[in-house]
């Protein structure tokens, strides 16, 4: 689709700096409905286009520009949702930084790749629905780890008969998580249920020795239900977990290693499902010790084994059917 116009947005809880490339013009909004209708409004008295031929962009800044999304989607209009680093990378060395001049560089940004850009589709409701879930639970997990360290470390040291008041209050904290995180994972299961498309996909990745719940629940999520990536590549490396050479003539020879650019939170699901895939799939367990018999070294063995979870799940998913371990039935 060719773009006749750019429109970069600075967003930030209050308000909205916008920036329309082609005159240079400016405009400060609330980041509120009321404050959209101002900006279409706007836009549409400034350019000459329709507003279909206008691309807006804005930094994925999580729950700040989720309704301005939410917005354009409901209104047809193209957008697209860049990281802040990707922007800030592509224009090189920057002195000064205010909210209109980062305005003006996502538009400029924008303007720079409006010919290769494709507008962001809005994901299913299930899918927000699921990482919204997910990212409770997460939350949740974190505060009952670190209440059961602290009983942990204060059983080792205080006697629990003269501190009964330090001793309850955590133990009632952690029973009372407990059950909010056992309620949150039935509300996953039945998001699952609601949706056939995810549910096919979850039990599809499922079926692999190694992956569980809360893996194949995170891949459908930031792979939008494998609509956004492509093959299983371009999501290792999105994870971290693809090797990158480091050399340059004859003077630099690097090793060939992982990006720090990645999603930690992927990387260290996939790290655990590597290691239960090792221990519990005969092929992957045979293929890792042969390779430490060689005296390859352990992190390289899995992160290895970490690719071919990937890719054995972007072949199921693309098959449509579960995962078969062929090597049962080897001879």
């Amino acid at each position: 689709m060719k773009f006749k116009e750019v429109i970069g947005i600075d967003v930030s809880k209050p308000t909205l700096d916008v920036c329309l490339h082609s005159l240079g013009s400016c405009l400060i909004i609330d980041n509120t409905k009321i404050g959209y209708r101002k900006l279409i409004f706007w836009v549409d008295k400034q350019t000459s286009c329709t507003m279909e031929q206008v691309l807006f962009c804005f930094e994925h800044t999580g729950l700040y520009s989720s309704q301005l999304a939410r917005y354009l989607s409901e209104k047809q209009l193209n957008f697209i949702l860049v990281p802040g680093l990707e922007i800030k990378r592509s224009l090189g060395i920057q002195r000064g930084k205010n909210d209109e001049i980062d305005a003006k560089n996502i538009a400029l940004y924008a303007f720079r790749r409006k010919s290769e850009i494709k507008p962001y589709q809005m994901p299913d409701k299930s899918i927000t629905k699921l990482r919204q879930c997910l990212s409770l639970r997460e939350k949740l997990v974190k505060q009952r780890g670190g209440y059961m360290a602290t009983f942990k470390e204060q059983s080792r040291f205080l006697n629990k008969s003269e501190n009964k008041l330090l001793f309850s209050i955590p133990k009632k904290l952690i029973k009372q998580l407990n059950k909010y995180i056992k309620t949150i994972e039935q509300r996953l299961d039945l998001i699952i249920a609601e949706n056939s498309e995810v549910k096919k996909n979850y039990n599809l990745i499922t079926s692999i020795t190694g992956i569980g719940k809360q893996t194949a629940l995170h891949l459908i999520v930031i792979t939008n239900n494998f609509l956004s990536f492509k093959n299983h590549r371009k999501l290792a490396s999105y994870a971290g977990v693809a090797p990158f050479p480091y050399s340059s003539g004859i003077s630099i020879k690097g090793r060939t290693k992982v990006s720090n650019l990645a999603n930690k939170k992927l990387k260290s699901l996939l790290s655990s499902c590597a290691l239960s895939a090792i221990h519990n799939d005969p092929e992957l367990g045979f293929y890792y010790n042969r390779r430490i018999e060689k005296g390859i070294h352990k992190m390289n063995t899995i992160n290895v084994i970490r690719n071919k979870l990937l890719a054995r799940v972007f072949a199921v998913v693309k098959r449509g059917t579960p995962y078969v371990n062929t090597h049962a039935f080897a001879a």
